[in-house]
């Protein structure tokens, strides 16, 4: 019990601090549009957390990683992905010609996701066997990064140069299939890297449940 309800109260402190994160993010961003349509994602999924997590709290990796996440849209937005500090400092040190940190974007938009239909797949009971699995999970991967990239097109035809700084192609002709191909990578690395450690995590998550029942 005090260990269910430390790991509630570290959430709840979590959560606080995000908000704070959110909000000094937003303090005179490079551009108030960008900054609005790259944190968006937060400001979504945040309530949903919150109000899913009696019902369906979430493993605590997956809570980090999507922590994670929200910093590098928070960085995005408020600097636009083609500005950012760190993104620079990459630049120079592999001596590319683009900044890459909206690279870095879109394998977190990989990353994470993969995670998120993972957890939820198999504690829904949705898949049956490991490779089905992993393949279904990277298909959600692809048609996440494919909708994303879809919303980029429309925020192009809507808003014409003013979605140049969300676009953040930086004259890159491939950007779009670049920016598929780190999400697909990021994808294969969660399921490769954090598949056992997230299965015995979600073994817990449903030993708790069965216990509180």
């Amino acid at each position: 019990m005090r260990t269910s309800e430390h790991r509630t109260q570290t959430l709840i402190a979590t959560a606080v601090a995000l908000v704070g994160l959110l909000a000094f993010s937003g303090i005179q961003p490079y551009d108030r549009t960008t900054w609005a349509l790259e944190v968006f994602p937060i400001v979504l999924a945040l309530p949903v957390m919150v109000f899913t997590y009696r019902r369906f709290p979430l493993t605590t990796l997956l809570y980090v990683c999507i922590f994670l996440h929200a910093l590098v849209l928070m960085t995005g937005g408020a600097y636009t992905y083609a500005r950012v500090p760190l993104g620079f400092q990459i630049q120079d040190l592999l001596q590319l010609g683009r900044n890459p940190y909206d690279k870095i974007g879109h394998f977190f938009q990989g990353f994470v996701p993969a995670l998120v239909a993972r957890e939820i797949l198999i504690r829904g009971g949705y898949v049956q066997g490991r490779r089905m699995l992993a393949f279904i999970v990277i298909c959600i991967v692809l048609a996440i990064s494919a909708s994303y990239e879809l919303i980029e097109w429309g925020a192009a035809v809507a808003l014409g140069q003013g979605a140049d700084e969300f676009l953040g192609t930086q004259g890159d002709p491939w950007d779009t299939q670049s920016d598929m191909l780190l999400a697909l990578i990021g994808s294969v690395s969660a399921l490769l890297l954090f598949s056992r450690w997230h299965d015995r995590q979600i073994a817990g998550i449903l030993r708790q449940g069965s216990v509180h029942q």
